[in-house]
């Protein structure tokens, strides 16, 4: 019951972290990629790919492959059901003999997008159905996940970008994790842009700071599938 009030407090942002992990000191990173290729008028294809670190160029911490169909309903309003793999080294430190936790994760998404005077946001929901293996032991878990976020465009090349994520547990402890993100990005071309940001990932009794890189790219592949045969 405790920790469950203590999860419900996070909600509202009351949460004080009391412990640390090994590797929470360290200033981490991600690498990431982002895509959405668009194949229809409707539908497009989610592709992604994150390599996280303890460390900001070493220590590997995971590997998320992550692909899924979006079916656009209109421009502000997106459905997506997709798939991830996960490769995790839950250590800091290195041990002989020791054995990654591998993720099959199922996910359905809905997304919703909205504008006020010039901020752009995004409201992103997140069901996912995950199926882990810890070498020795299997589980399967649920969750739930509620991402704003809100872009202020700076010019037609530079902009910020900002978003609070929070994780909900369906099962055991309500609370899994907070992640608070600002960064800025650089419109590299119509459909491909950069971010450089801030990471502050919060859990129940630790918090990493994590720098990341991410690199976006949205081609329109209609034509590809829509060559008429001559």
């Amino acid at each position: 019951m405790i920790k469950r009030l203590a999860g419900l407090f996070v909600l509202f942002g009351l949460l004080t972290v009391n412990a640390q992990q090994p590797g929470e000191d360290e200033m981490g990173a991600w690498f990431m990629y982002f895509g959405m290729n668009k194949v229809s008028e409707r539908l497009s294809v989610h592709t992604e790919a994150q390599f996280r670190f303890y460390e900001t160029t070493r220590n590997f911490n995971q590997m998320l492959l992550r692909t899924g169909l979006n079916y656009h309903i209109n421009p502000n309003a997106i459905a997506t059901g997709g798939y991830a793999y996960i490769d995790t080294d839950n250590t800091f430190y290195e041990f002989e003999g020791e054995i990654n936790s591998k993720e099959h994760r199922i996910f359905e998404q809905f997304i919703l997008k909205n504008k006020v005077w010039e901020f752009l946001f995004e409201h992103r929901y997140r069901l996912e159905q995950r199926f882990l293996d810890f070498g020795r032991t299997t589980e399967t878990q649920h969750r739930a996940r509620y991402r704003i976020q809100m872009t202020l465009p700076l010019t037609n090349t530079f902009f910020l970008n900002f978003y609070d994520e929070l994780f909900i547990n369906l099962q055991d402890d309500l609370f899994g994790q907070n992640r608070l993100y600002g960064a800025v990005g650089v419109n590299i071309t119509e459909n491909s842009s950069v971010q450089l940001g801030y990471l502050r990932n919060q859990f129940a009794n630790a918090v990493y700071d994590r720098l990341q890189f991410a690199v976006f790219y949205n081609p329109d592949l209609r034509k590809l599938f829509n060559k008429k045969k001559p």
